[in-house]
């Protein structure tokens, strides 16, 4: 069986070296559109809020960044555990978590201790959970835990896992804003270390089912935690204390994404639809805690 959920639950803890530096996190950070204009920034590139995404003397490290920080997209330490070995046209994203302990430094390096946590059965897939864990140093700087849904793979008798939901404010949102996903976003995106052909690849994406290439699911996650400290933070970045996201539907490049937000204390719930689509749901039990 291509999944062996004890061997991978059971395996010694695995540690990688990380680094990066300023172009990595500004190539982030255009990967996720900064820089773009927005109904609230008609004249981006000069717009001093903007810069402290794209200018190096004034950069400011958005906590998404953990998810590519040092080339190493968050969902590929789970797909190389021992006793996992799945057809990667299988894969998708299911739900991501950063939570930051620090500031992320603009440059600088770590060990990432990975760990696959939990391999759940949900009957005609499988859920593996991976958490990395990043240190440097001075000590803790983030932690992420990911969710790979595995199509085809479930069946093995495990654990069903949690299924609860996020329920959304019976009210109107705070504030709802769109964001426009370039044609090239995906193409741009992937130069911070997710290579996943289906993003790029229309034969490739046939071959998982889509008409034609999908936009990264922490694409989508980078563009909306923008949006939310852009909107709701002030740009602080250093308030964001966690960001986590279920992946509930594609985005393909060109499309809109409009962003729901209801503000409660220390917390914006946020709903992620694509706009060009009757506003099908791309992210949802999305919350972001800040300080």
């Amino acid at each position: 069986m291509p999944i062996d959920a004890t061997k991978a639950t059971s395996a010694e803890p695995r540690t990688t070296e990380l680094a990066w530096d300023h172009k990595d996190v500004q190539l982030y950070h255009l990967g996720i559109g900064a820089g773009a204009a927005t109904p609230e920034k008609p004249h981006p590139a000069t717009d001093p809020d903007e810069l402290r995404y794209t200018l190096e003397s004034a950069l400011h490290v958005l906590p998404s960044f953990a998810t590519v920080a040092g080339g190493g997209m968050a969902l590929a330490g789970g797909l190389s555990a021992p006793g996992i070995e799945v057809d990667l046209a299988a894969v998708l994203h299911g739900g991501q978590t950063v939570t930051v302990h620090r500031a992320l430094p603009v440059s600088g390096r770590a060990t990432q201790t990975s760990s696959v946590p939990a391999v759940y059965d949900k009957g005609k897939a499988a859920v593996i959970g991976l958490r990395s864990e990043v240190a440097d140093d001075e000590g803790p700087l983030w932690t992420c835990d990911t969710q790979i849904f595995v199509r085809g793979e479930g069946g093995f008798g495990g654990e069903r896992g949690p299924s609860a939901r996020l329920e959304l404010p019976d009210r109107a949102p705070d504030l709802s804003t769109e964001r426009a996903i370039r044609p090239d976003q995906a193409l741009l995106y992937r130069l911070s270390g997710d290579w996943n052909p289906l993003h790029a690849d229309p034969e490739f994406a046939k071959l998982a089912g889509f008409d034609r290439p999908i936009l990264h699911g922490l694409c989508t996650y980078g563009v909306t935690l923008k949006a939310v400290v852009d909107t709701v933070l002030g740009g602080e970045v250093a308030r964001v204390r966690s960001y986590t996201t279920r992946f509930a539907g594609v985005v393909f490049p060109g499309e809109t994404l409009r962003i729901r937000q209801w503000q409660e204390p220390g917390r914006v719930l946020v709903s992620v639809t694509a706009a060009d689509r009757d506003d099908a749901p791309v992210l949802a039990d999305t919350v972001v805690e800040h300080s």
